[in-house]
């Protein structure tokens, strides 16, 4: 028996959506492939000031208005005022830099000065643009994952997971509803019931397996609206999450998984229950 034929069909996958610099714009994708950092080439490159402290929208709420695309062998960046820039991927043998990431350092290369100086203009500061190409660099926080899991400038695991039903849910509570993309997630899925996903801990999902390992505690990125990077509210939905989803370690929506089993995954592939548990939202 498969693994797919083994658990119970719960959802399917809606949305693939990868984010190939921390808080720059997104893309979404019909396919992609699951690796141990994730979805390829997500956030596999990040902004940072010139000193190698991580940047987002938490600081520079206008690092939205970025769009990207992939190149040939990279990235091309845009934003209306300033152009497109396009971005080689820097040689593995190219300028090392150790950069930070919450508590981790991380060795990382530098994408040159150039696109330093467009981002620098586009965003109003000083900064660098750097690449990962040792995905084995940065270990997932050992207190939830399991051995030998890794992340790459996400904040802290592989893969994001959302509901569309959860989503749903919580724009049944707020005053003025919230687009899925002020989540930034990696798939997004469709069929379950609201929440349902705080009790999965195993899922297989097309040709990967996924260990789900602990919810998403969200911040003020939540309130910033993806298109024009203003706030319409800057209370919300981060104040009725503290209501309704109030966990140990924050407010909660989403879930963080590490990829067991790497593999292909496409919008429509089932994604099935293998492990499920209780909730994993930990009263405070």
């Amino acid at each position: 028996m498969t693994d797919q034929a083994a658990g119970a069909c719960v959802a399917r996958v809606v949305a693939l959506h990868v984010h190939p610099v921390k808080s720059l714009g997104g893309i979404a994708v019909s396919a992609g492939r699951l690796g141990p950092c994730g979805l390829e080439d997500d956030r596999r490159w990040m902004v940072t000031d010139p000193d190698g402290g991580f940047l987002t929208q938490r600081q520079l709420a206008r690092m939205a208005l970025v769009t990207v695309a992939r190149g040939t062998d990279g990235l091309v960046l845009a934003m209306e005022g300033h152009g497109a820039h396009a971005v080689a991927r820097p040689p593995v043998d190219g300028t090392r830099r150790i950069v930070r990431v919450w508590k981790d350092s991380v060795p990382a290369v530098d994408a040159g000065d150039a696109a330093a100086a467009w981002l620098g203009a586009a965003l109003g500061r000083p900064c660098r643009l750097v690449y990962l190409h040792d995905t084995g660099a940065r270990p997932a926080d050992p207190a939830f994952a399991p051995p030998g899991a890794t992340v790459g400038f996400a904040d802290g695991f592989a893969v994001l997971l959302a509901s569309r039903a959860s989503l749903d849910a919580l724009n049944r509570d707020l005053p003025s509803p919230v687009p899925m993309d002020r989540f930034r997630p990696n798939l997004v899925l469709e069929g379950a019931a609201p929440w349902a996903e705080d009790g999965w801990r195993l899922l297989a999902v097309g040709e990967a397996l996924l260990r789900v390992v602990k919810p998403c505690s969200r911040c003020v990125i939540t309130t910033i609206d993806q298109r024009t990077a203003e706030s319409p509210d800057p209370r919300e939905p981060l104040a009725t999450l503290a209501r309704t989803r109030r966990a140990r370690g924050g407010v909660m929506f989403g879930q963080n998984a590490v990829v067991v089993r790497p593999g292909r995954v496409a919008m429509g592939d089932d994604v099935r229950v293998l492990e499920e548990g209780p909730s994993n939202l930990l009263p405070v």
